[in-house]
């Protein structure tokens, strides 16, 4: 069989990457083109663009980029055509996907979305595009399985989710090396995860790194992003107790003994991690403004939107400062605390569904295409 793969940011080339080692396993005669990372295009396959080259976030900058935009449609579309797969793999990333899933639908060239797009959150209206253009969606939330079949009914497979697979199959570190490596001493670890883009890095480091002072007993570590330099952070930097490491989050996090996080997928892997968080999130006061007035959700934490209850602290916009922090990051710190905490994470991690995502996923595909 032949699969075109559309991944259009760093999560999904993780995911794609192993769907990919998933169909190949399933498919040994498997022709695979993608668009993704340097994680699938590892596993192999013929990588068309990598997402570096399609990373526009916000109004503003995809209006300046609109013709590079069109232009990487248009070179999908010919490159769909060339190679004729026998489906096509979207992969989240709905700005674009969509676009290429009508298209494809009026090709008759069979559509395939794993990883939904967010339309719970905000966009629903994306509904009726994908009724019309998506042959078979596999979400990886349970609640999404209600929301698409209940209220839309439109039929989902539920496959669970891949970060349990990621987390699950990461080789495991010694402690000891690892603090030596990085200049760790044997505090204990307070890891910050303040997201990857400068903006947000810049407002939320600033605000997470404001208590410091007040625990003297913890070393503070920075998960500095893969797209940054440490000359940015450098900065931030102003005492002992803050330390840093470059693109080894999964395995700070295997360490650490609590966490302030940036909302996003890092509120549901350091929840995976079995780390105590508090989720902080502050944007500008626009930003935040219009975020209010498209997005009705009850939570910004995916650890609370999955388990439909606040089991994280969320700390957001005005309410995302120091005395707030100090007082929450105290709360994890303790021994109770912590311990009912962590029960939680076991409920969260066995309503995720368990292990072999990529392996359904992959499983439902090719069964769809011998159908």
């Amino acid at each position: 069989m032949k699969y075109y793969i559309i991944a259009g940011e760093a999560s999904g080339d993780l995911h794609g990457s192993n769907l990919m080692k998933a169909l190949l396993k399933e498919d040994e005669k498997a022709e695979i083109r993608f668009w993704g990372g340097d994680l699938m295009q590892a596993v192999g396959g013929t990588l068309v663009k990598h997402y570096r080259d399609l990373a526009f976030m916000g109004f503003v900058e995809v209006l300046f980029n609109l013709k590079t935009i069109l232009n990487n449609i248009k070179i999908c579309k010919d490159d769909i055509s060339q190679f004729q797969p026998d489906v096509i793999i979207f992969i989240d990333y709905p700005g674009f996907n969509m676009r290429i899933a009508q298209w494809a639908k009026e090709k008759g060239i069979k559509t395939h979305y794993y990883i939904s797009p967010q339309i719970w959150a905000w966009k629903e209206s994306r509904i009726k595009a994908i009724k019309r253009d998506v042959d078979k969606m596999y979400v990886i939330l349970p609640f999404e399985k209600d929301f698409y079949e209940k209220k839309h009914h439109y039929p989902v497979e539920f496959v669970g989710h891949p970060l349990i697979d990621a987390i699950q199959n990461q080789k495991p570190i010694d402690a000891a090396t690892f603090r030596a490596e990085n200049n760790l001493d044997e505090k204990p670890v307070i890891a910050l995860l303040p997201g990857s883009r400068k903006q947000e890095i810049t407002k939320m480091l600033s605000v997470m790194l404001s208590v410091v002072d007040d625990f003297p007993d913890y070393q503070f570590v920075i998960a500095g992003a893969p797209s940054q330099e440490f000359a940015f952070y450098e900065s931030f930097i102003t005492n002992k107790n803050i330390k840093f490491i470059s693109n080894k989050t999964y395995d700070l996090l295997k360490i650490a003994h609590a966490a302030l996080v940036t909302s996003g997928t890092a509120t549901l892997e350091t929840a995976l991690f079995k780390v105590p968080e508090v989720v902080c999130y502050k944007g500008s006061s626009i930003s935040y403004q219009i975020a209010k007035r498209i997005i009705t959700l009850k939570y910004i934490s995916l650890v609370n939107l999955i388990m439909d209850k606040e089991v994280v602290t969320e700390l957001i916009q005005d309410d995302c400062n120091t005395k707030n922090i100090k007082k929450e990051l105290t709360k994890i710190l303790d021994t109770e605390y912590r311990e009912n905490l962590l029960a939680q994470y076991d409920a969260l991690e066995q309503k995720l569904g368990g292990t072999g995502a990529s392996e359904k996923t992959a499983q439902l595909i090719i069964a769809d295409l011998n159908a």
